[in-house]
């Protein structure tokens, strides 16, 4: 791996580095689509019944097609924040700012939906002992595991951008992949024991979300200047489109590849969906560093980026708005692809316009 300003003939071409990078952003907002295809697509890749059916597998590549989606925003998240900037800020400066942009969301959000999405919409009886169950597993709603997750990753962030950056480039990259390569590999050898008789789970709870994501986080910051050439850029995309479709057909015949999947399973945690995710980040910043933007269009891919998190944050009450709504869809999202097709782009674009007009408003947008 070359060095920041280095260049290996062939492979990296060096970039400057910039304030704001289009990748990035492009990434975050490629990848919320990815998070509501997922949960609107997982209807149908649930439904047994149709299972190996056309419209199953048209519904596994929307689905298993997006597994990349969690460890890109955690790789994103780690390419803007272990800069020296966090080392200069001091942790006290550090965790301030981040409480301040985090803290109205994490807990507003998990409010929400214990209370108006579970208990309002969804009628489930939660007393006050079930609802702190849901919080200590960190599972008070299907997605806002990502809340504890993202909070956990805050918290070490600034001993590892001191860490970091007193080693340079070869010391980032060979701890992202030691720590990446370790987690992957507890993965396995757990998915290994139980295949044996002899099960080993793993179990997170809300204070250990974040763990098996460091490696996620720290290779995102040890990538974020790397720019393939166009040859190897073409290279890696094709990789990565095989690594998909592995990943996905890998999934359809998984009552008949036990080995595998214990060996690579498919999951944020598995190591073929780590080399597409990885693929996918070093894809999009070769192409993207091609791609003269116009201001225009800069500023609104930057409008969608920002609007990301909010998106996804919400994008789960409207999902469940529409069958609350519209009771009549709820039996087509687990039996027609088109069904879902047109309420994953229903919920797509009311969230992200929801989550961009939320911006605007003082107050409001601190839940955004």
């Amino acid at each position: 791996m070359a060095t920041d300003g280095a260049r290996v003939r062939g492979l990296v071409e060096p970039q400057p580095a910039t304030s704001r990078s289009a990748a990035l952003d492009l990434l975050r907002v490629v990848a919320i689509l990815g998070v509501v295809a997922i949960h609107v697509f997982g209807g149908i890749v649930s439904n047994q019944d149709i299972r190996g059916s056309v419209t199953w597998w048209a519904a596994a590549a929307a689905d298993l097609g997006n597994v990349w989606v969690v460890p890109a925003f955690v790789m994103v998240s780690g390419a803007l924040l272990l800069g020296p900037r966090t080392v200069e800020l001091g942790p006290s400066a550090f965790y301030r700012k981040r409480l301040l942009r985090l803290g109205p969301a994490f807990v507003g959000w998990q409010l929400f939906y214990l209370l108006v999405v579970r208990v309002g919409m969804s009628h489930q009886q939660l007393g006050v002992g079930g609802m702190l169950q849901l919080i200590v597993d960190g599972k008070t709603y299907t997605h806002l595991y990502f809340l504890w997750l993202i909070v956990g990753l805050y918290a070490v962030a600034p001993i590892l951008a001191a860490f970091l950056n007193q080693g340079g480039q070869r010391r980032a990259v060979i701890f992202a992949v030691a720590v990446l390569v370790a987690t992957l590999l507890v993965y396995s050898l757990a998915g290994l024991s139980a295949l044996h008789g002899s099960p080993r789970p793993i179990v997170l709870s809300a204070l250990t979300q974040w763990v098996p994501y460091v490696g996620y986080f720290l290779i995102g910051w040890a990538l974020r200047n790397v720019v393939l050439s166009r040859l190897w850029t073409v290279i890696v995309a094709a990789v990565t489109a095989l690594l998909l479709v592995e990943i996905v057909w890998q999934y359809g015949i998984a009552p008949r590849a036990a080995t595998l999947q214990a060996i690579a399973p498919v999951s944020y945690i598995g190591a073929v969906v780590a080399l597409a995710t990885i693929g996918i980040f070093l894809v999009t910043q070769g192409w993207m560093s091609r791609i003269v933007l116009s201001d225009r269009a800069a500023r609104r891919l930057k409008t969608l980026s920002a609007a990301s998190f909010g998106t996804f944050l919400i994008h789960f009450f409207f999902l469940i708005l529409a069958e609350v709504l519209f009771p009549g869809i709820v039996a087509p999202l687990s039996t027609s692809f088109w069904t879902a097709l047109l309420v994953w782009a229903g919920v797509a674009i009311v969230s992200f316009a929801v989550s961009m007009v939320a911006l605007r408003i003082p107050y409001l947008r601190r839940f955004f």
